[in-house]
């Protein structure tokens, strides 16, 4: 599962997520299905069976609920959904450094959502499906994906490919500026989105309040979370740590 290839990338997109911030409304879940054509969950759907690129948790800590969205993690130096891939549909693109899903390799083995230690990953059961008159909401800039394959966040790829369109008819090159949905919904504006070869969002990162998930497993995640409360983020690494693998 090691890496070879280490150079950076012209671009190190990463969000920020404050746990003291969040609400818990749901907005970024919305936002996110609404952006990414994900559709309406099937009657039969379960919670492990649902398509949501990004859910919200709830925990207990220092005596009040806290939020947790939980968006792929965006590994970086270990990747192991991508390294478990047999059809190659798992690439860690080198001009974001986001983590990017291949719908039309996919063969469905679901190898990357075992290997994802974050369980990130969701699986199409069903046709995709849309009540009358919705379909008409669809991006046009996104693709709709077929039953049988592996979906996951991929902080809105199609905003991405629309602002380097703009840059380019521009006359600009090189990494460009965007808003994911999750972020620009958020009313509390819990979720900051970023490059990290910006020294100033960087900065963000580097605070004291600022800490990943199973950080210690090396795989490079592109989520940071923030928290002035040591109660909230030890109940959040906690809970990240005995959450029941997929």
């Amino acid at each position: 599962m090691t890496r070879t290839d280490k150079a950076s990338p012209a671009a190190h997109y990463a969000m920020i997520i404050d746990l003291d911030r969040c609400e818990g409304c749901g907005d970024c879940v919305v936002a996110c299905a609404l952006e990414n054509n994900v559709p309406p969950p099937n009657p039969k759907a379960t919670p492990r069976t649902g398509l949501n690129w990004l859910r919200v948790f709830r925990l207990e800590a220092a005596g009040r609920d806290v939020f947790l969205p939980m968006p792929c993690m965006q590994c970086g130096e270990e990747t192991p959904c991508q390294s478990v891939c047999p059809q190659k549909a798992v690439e860690l693109d080198p001009a974001t450094g986001i983590v990017g899903q291949i719908p039309e390799r996919c063969l469905g083995c679901r190898y990357c959502m075992a290997a994802c230690p974050y369980q990130a990953r969701v699986f199409n059961w069903w046709d995709p499906q849309w009540p009358a008159g919705m379909e008409q909401t669809l991006n046009p800039n996104v693709s709709v994906r077929q039953r049988g394959t592996v979906e996951k966040c991929n902080f809105c790829h199609g905003r991405w490919h629309a602002a380097i369109e703009k840059a380019a008819a521009a006359g600009g090159r090189g990494p460009v500026a965007y808003t994911p949905a999750c972020s620009e919904a958020c009313p509390a504006q819990a979720i900051t989105f970023g490059d990290l070869n910006n020294s100033e969002f960087a900065a963000l990162t580097n605070k004291p309040e600022s800490f990943r998930l199973l950080d210690s497993l090396g795989t490079g995640p592109k989520v940071f979370y923030k928290t002035a409360s040591t109660a909230v983020r030890a109940a959040v690494t906690g809970a990240a740590k005995d959450t029941p693998h997929a």
